[in-house]
């Protein structure tokens, strides 16, 4: 009966994590350019209890010998599913889109006192002045950074911003002087490396510094004609609530399944102590 109960919590902690992972999404359903999650489940490491002491004494058996139980299930993975959003035209020249998946820009933050290189897909833009200096930054103030990983900042500022091209900007200042920067850009060969670091922010998994030119591409050169970026339009979430309140209804069962075997347990091993 102990086993009983272990497996079913071992897998209700992993069930209550898949229910904040839907949560997280339909209350992202609005954020702009944020990228639902999924959770996939994998059997604990099973436990071989073979029936006799010899293989010999199984003759005749077609299935493999012995039994195989698992303590319960666990999230083996949150996967950032890619999948394009809608676009909303917005008609704010500072906000842009990305009308290619796995497309993101680059953005500075800091994190314990050091700066750090994050992606976002969240296009909605502004020009701030931070310490006297103007500079182009996301809705929640981190830098947007430019092909060479460098703050685009302006001399002064900022009357209007024109897209000349995916990618490239052109800033006319209050003195009538012009101003052209390359919005840094990068395309994810291999998305599931990402983990997500916070209001729409995905980076490099700790350690994994080493593999990045594995895990993406910077869009530079020759290859900034492969940025796919629209001015005046903000791409929305693709979380799908159908589909998350399904998921979250079929968690909700799975949770009611697995309360059940902790009660038919405990209501077996009253039987047995009153037995006399």
């Amino acid at each position: 009966m102990n086993r009983t109960m272990i497996t079913a919590v071992n897998t209700l902690g992993q069930l209550q994590k898949q229910v904040d992972l839907i949560g997280h999404n339909m209350a992202n359903a609005e954020t702009a350019g944020y990228k639902t999650r999924e959770a996939s489940f994998a059997d604990l490491m099973a436990q071989q209890i073979n029936n006799y002491s010899s293989a010999g004494l199984e003759t005749g058996r077609q299935s493999p010998l012995g039994i195989r139980q698992s303590p319960g299930a666990r999230i083996s993975q949150t996967a950032m599913l890619s999948k394009q959003g809608s676009l909303k035209t917005t008609g704010r020249p500072l906000d842009v889109a990305f009308t290619k998946e796995n497309q993101y820009l680059k953005v500075r933050v800091q994190e314990g006192g050091v700066p750090q290189i994050r992606f976002t897909r969240n296009g909605e833009l502004d020009i701030v002045n931070a310490g006297g200096q103007w500079m182009l930054a996301t809705k929640d103030g981190h830098p947007v950074l430019d092909e060479n990983n460098q703050v685009i900042t302006f001399p002064g500022k900022v009357e209007e911003v024109q897209m000349v091209r995916p990618g490239l900007l052109e800033a006319r200042m209050d003195n009538g002087g012009n101003i052209a920067f390359q919005l840094g850009v990068i395309a994810l060969n291999k998305p599931q490396y990402m983990e997500q670091k916070g209001n729409t922010l995905i980076g490099l998994p700790d350690g994994a510094d080493n593999n990045a030119n594995q895990i993406y591409a910077d869009l530079n050169g020759a290859r900034r004609q492969e940025i796919s970026l629209q001015q005046g339009v903000l791409e929305a979430s693709n979380v799908d609530i159908g589909k998350e309140m399904t998921d979250l209804m079929s968690a909700q069962r799975s949770i009611q399944f697995q309360s059940r075997s902790i009660t038919l347990a405990d209501q077996m091993m009253g039987l047995i102590n009153g037995i006399r």
